[in-house]
């Protein structure tokens, strides 16, 4: 499948170069408005959340098959209630950091695009970051110690069990002061700075409890530096899986970023200021996700650079744009790599968490552009916010079903998606089903079945296809098939945008597409 480009040229002949407008960016075949029920997917990107709870359910609780879980967590190390939050994917533990990630999204979601929400799922997406900051704020909630995990990730991998079942040992993993913790002090400093925000208008008692803990979370990232994983006792229980491997300093970034917004503190301002160089802000790296924040970063401090022409966080904005020009591949920047098929493509597996984060950093920031007038000088063309609008709706619709596959990787979404998702809940009876204890060893039986999972994942997305756009539905190639929280998130943003668009995009963006490719 090749890239097709609908480009507007506009020659300027000053200084006897040509610029190029750039006005979209579309893969083949050209994207179709209306086409895609976008609120529908959104509906199920936020209720997916529920099927990831652990501990006690509400009566609420809307995903059906799942029961209560997790409902000793930290009492015997600590006598202290860890009860709640979510599992991170697939599997039965609670890892701090992707946790916050994926609540710091989740929230930047709403601030970005919640007013376009439907108010029923608005009240749903809240409810979710409810879930996410209820339970960081008990990991903080005991002076100089951050609770950066539960559940002993070698001993859970070893079973195939229901979170309701698990009988592996619910270790806790803590830091505690001078030892330092830094991206998980920080990114959860991000994560209910960005929730204060979101709560502000609903529940403004609740979204100064949320400041509050934020700016003494930060205090400890700050002063006691240095990578949580670099600790002995959480070093082991931490890495492989979500243990440090780009530093900390992006999150320290991020985390007085989101304070800055949230308090609007000329402290948090200073902070990213004079910060920027020494923590690697420069640093053109063109990634956002659960370890990497510097994409992101730069967006959400470009808002103010933009808006507030603020000359001194110009460096941010000139790493944002950079990064955008990284996406189109007809610029002369261009290093990120797509598949055949038109997905942004990162190699080590569970690839979608790219696209996801990525469609929403485009968005969010031809948003920005849009209120200030301004596009992105790419050297050899210039970006239109319409342009990265695009680019994120070939993405969307890629995940939604537009890919060779003709398959939906959110789960029941659509009328082909993945049967057998990695995921322990899903692919085990439910206790509703089956009330018998299925033990650590007996659950192997379901993993190494064919058959399709018992339980349906509603609105969960998969880790998705391989560079040659194949996706094969199997249980056991977790890279492919393993949802995770991360990966949902920023895709609660993407898809608010587009369920209120006319077609997928706004009228005038429809009209103006009309004219130049006859796509809409």
């Amino acid at each position: 499948m090749k890239f097709h480009y609908v480009l507007l040229f506009l020659l300027h002949h000053h200084h006897r170069q040509q610029f190029f407008l750039f006005v979209s960016l579309v893969f083949s075949p050209l994207v179709r408005c209306g086409h895609h029920d976008y609120s529908d997917a959104l509906s199920k990107s936020i209720l997916f959340f529920e099927g990831q709870r652990s501990g006690v359910l509400p009566r609420d609780q809307r995903m059906k098959w799942r029961e209560d879980s997790g409902l000793s967590d930290g009492r015997s190390m600590y006598s202290m209630d860890l009860t709640g939050g979510y599992f991170d994917a697939g599997d039965n533990v609670k890892f701090g950091f992707p946790m916050a990630f994926t609540t710091t999204m989740l929230a930047w979601s709403v601030i970005e695009f919640g007013e376009l929400m439907p108010p029923s799922e608005l009240r749903n997406a809240l409810v979710a970051i409810r879930w996410g900051t209820d339970y960081l704020l008990k990991t903080v909630s005991q002076p100089n110690r951050i609770f950066v995990q539960v559940g002993d990730p070698y001993k859970d991998h070893n079973c195939w069990e229901r979170p309701e079942d698990m009988d592996t040992a619910r270790t806790v993993y803590a830091v505690d002061a001078p030892n330092p913790a830094s991206e998980v002090a920080a990114e959860t400093a991000a994560a209910l700075a960005a929730s204060s925000m979101a709560f502000r208008s609903v529940d403004p008692g609740y979204a100064q409890t949320l400041l509050r803990n934020s700016v003494r979370v930060f205090q400890y990232a700050d002063n006691f530096r240095g990578a949580y994983s670099d600790n002995s006792n959480v070093r082991d229980g931490a890495c492989p899986f979500y243990c440090d491997f780009s530093g900390y300093q992006d999150e320290l970034l991020l985390g007085a970023a989101w304070l800055r917004r949230a308090s609007q503190d000329n402290s948090y301002l200073n902070y990213i200021e004079i910060n920027g160089k020494t923590l690697g802000a420069d640093d053109n790296i063109n990634e956002f996700g659960w370890d990497n924040k510097h994409a992101g970063l730069n967006v959400l401090v470009s808002k103010e650079a933009l808006e507030g022409n603020m000359y001194s966080l110009q460096s941010y904005k000139v790493s944002a744009d950079s990064f955008m020009c990284t996406l189109i591949p007809d610029s002369s920047s261009s290093h990120i790599d797509y598949t055949p098929g038109g997905l942004i493509y990162k190699p080590g597996g569970s690839n979608l968490q790219h696209a996801t984060t990525i469609s929403f950093l485009l968005l969010v920031y031809a948003n920005y552009l849009d209120r200030t007038s301004k596009t992105v000088n790419c050297g050899n063309l210039i970006a239109s916010p319409l342009s990265l609008r695009t680019i994120a709706k070939n993405q969307a619709d890629y995940i939604l079903g537009d890919n060779p596959m003709g398959l939906s990787y959110m789960v029941g979404y659509g009328n082909r998606f993945p049967q057998r998702i990695h995921h322990r809940g899903s692919s085990l009876p439910s206790v509703k089903d089956h009330p018998q204890f299925i033990a650590c060893k007996e659950g192997s039986t379901y993993f190494n079945s064919t058959n399709p999972n018992p339980n349906v994942l509603v609105g969960a997305i998969v880790g998705g296809p391989g560079e040659d756009d194949v996706y094969d539905d199997d249980r056991a190639d977790f890279r492919k098939s393993e949802p995770t929280t991360y990966i949902n998130a920023p895709f609660v943003g993407v898809l608010a945008y587009f369920a209120v668009r006319k077609e997928g995009f706004s009228h005038l963006e429809c009209e103006q597409r009309r004219e130049e490719s006859s796509s809409c």
